[in-house]
């Protein structure tokens, strides 16, 4: 098949789908279908390990959206192909480009769409496909943009057709119509710039030869002034961590208790401190280690400076660590704070990645293309596991558990909330429940999320 067939078959499949239906398992079958028809177009190839696993991962989050049908299992369906069709089609192309490229396709798709040359066959030989264009799609477009522009205008002129019946919103079909010939359009036909291409080699994960040299970065500052610059910096930073480490630690683990709003407020604001002071650091060391301190042999003692501030920003993490788990253990779970361990794990994870771009002399751009594939990661984690179960599961064995926040800010954790009311025998809080239940299991079939089907009352 040629791109006009996919575009044209995937767009139909999205109207099939959507039409009069609310997003469900709709979504999921269409992320399927997707990935399996990318996968027979990509060239042989292109078909490596990294697509491969990337088609996988479309496929279970698909899987994961008609399960659950929340924002983290979309997210992951649409980064999951968004990877896989960038992939397939650009095998060295940086990943750090796939949010451009798109973005550029979906703001020129009107100029695109026109193009018909470029996207369109120019030559048929039975000239059904020519014939079926120009005399039915092309004229049915138009009719039903202006239909509907002057259904708006004219209630006269709206007022001629509502004697008939037809059991069919052409608004909501157009709409439909028009979203599924965007999605499609721009996931099968999209064009990566020039400019694009010719900058890729600057999201190289190692240094090119011109760059091996050492040399000053700033015209001001010649090599031996940035040097002792950097070795001044990390000395004074490194004392000074070592100072808040002492001191952050005190305040967590050895002043006096306070209330739990005030132990709230003060955990959040000093893990919050802790996430930018991670990130700053990083961005400290990619401003010394962008180019020539990376192969100046003169520099080994600001690079071991630089390795044990790492190391206390790496301890900073852990201790942050260990008060929201202190913090999870007094209060329980909640999204927030799992969100937290999320986040402070990630910290860790740039810092170790920090650490071996120092070590192994790699570019500032390392840290990004390895970056971007662990929050890929966590988009996956977020959306294949039942975190909404989990925490209430959790919570449910603490003498405070609270029912309301349960039932009303938790999702998916109706089995547990079931569990709990027949062990407490609380008829309310299970026809709270079972009607939660009831409300998702009446939506349409492809509307449907397959997680309450398997419910049992």
């Amino acid at each position: 098949m040629k791109t006009h067939h996919y575009i044209f078959l995937t767009t139909a499949l999205f109207v099939i789908l959507f039409y009069d239906q609310d997003m469900g398992m709709n979504l999921g079958i269409l992320g399927i279908i997707y990935a399996l028809l990318t996968l027979f177009k990509t060239p042989e190839k292109n078909k490596t390990k990294t697509l491969l696993i990337l088609f996988v991962t479309s496929i279970l989050s698909s899987l994961a959206f008609i399960w659950y049908g929340d924002f983290a299992s979309f997210l992951a369906v649409v980064s999951s192909l968004l990877l896989f069709s960038y992939r397939s089609r650009n095998r060295k192309l940086k990943i750090l480009f796939l949010i451009p490229v798109f973005a550029i396709n979906s703001f020129t798709f009107i100029f695109r769409f026109f193009s018909f040359d470029k996207w369109l066959p120019k030559k048929n030989v039975s000239g059904v496909w020519q014939k079926t264009l120009a005399f039915i799609i092309i004229p049915l477009v138009f009719i039903s943009l202006f239909f509907g522009i002057y259904s708006v205008g004219s209630n006269h002129f709206a007022s001629l057709f509502k004697d008939y019946e037809l059991d069919i919103n052409l608004w909501q079909l157009l709409c439909v119509s028009v979203l599924g010939f965007f999605v499609a359009f721009n996931y099968w036909n999209y064009a990566v710039e020039k400019f694009i291409y010719k900058n890729n080699s600057l999201l190289n994960d190692d240094f090119e030869e011109q760059f091996k040299t050492p040399k000053s970065t700033y015209s001001f500052l010649d090599l031996n002034s940035e040097r002792a610059s950097g070795v001044i910096s990390f000395i004074c930073l490194n004392i000074l961590l070592m100072f808040f480490i002492i001191t952050y630690n005190y305040e967590q683990f050895y002043e006096v208790a306070k209330t739990p709003v005030q132990l709230s407020e003060e955990t959040h604001e000093r893990i919050n401190a802790v996430i930018i002071s991670i990130i700053m650091a990083v961005l400290v060391i990619m401003f010394y280690f962008k180019s020539g301190f990376n192969f100046d042999p003169k520099a080994k003692l600001m690079k071991i400076l630089t390795k044990i501030w790492i190391i206390l920003n790496g301890i900073l993490v852990i201790s942050a660590a260990l008060k929201n788990y202190e913090y999870i253990v007094s209060f329980g779970f909640t999204y927030k704070r799992l969100g937290v361990m999320a986040f402070l794990l990630l910290a860790l994870i740039g810092l170790t990645l920090t650490f071996i771009k120092i070590q192994r002399k790699k570019r500032n751009a390392f840290l990004f293309n390895m970056m971007i594939w662990y929050f890929y990661g966590t988009i996956l984690a977020c959306s294949y596991v039942n975190w909404g179960g989990i925490i209430t599961s959790q919570n449910m064995k603490r003498k405070d558990f609270v029912v309301k926040y349960h039932l009303e800010q938790i999702n998916f954790n109706e089995r547990g909330l079931l569990q709990y009311a027949k062990d407490k025998n609380d008829p309310q809080l299970k026809k709270r429940a079972i009607e939660k239940m009831e409300d998702k299991r009446s939506r349409p079939f492809l509307s449907k999320i397959l997680y309450y089907e398997t419910l049992k009352e």
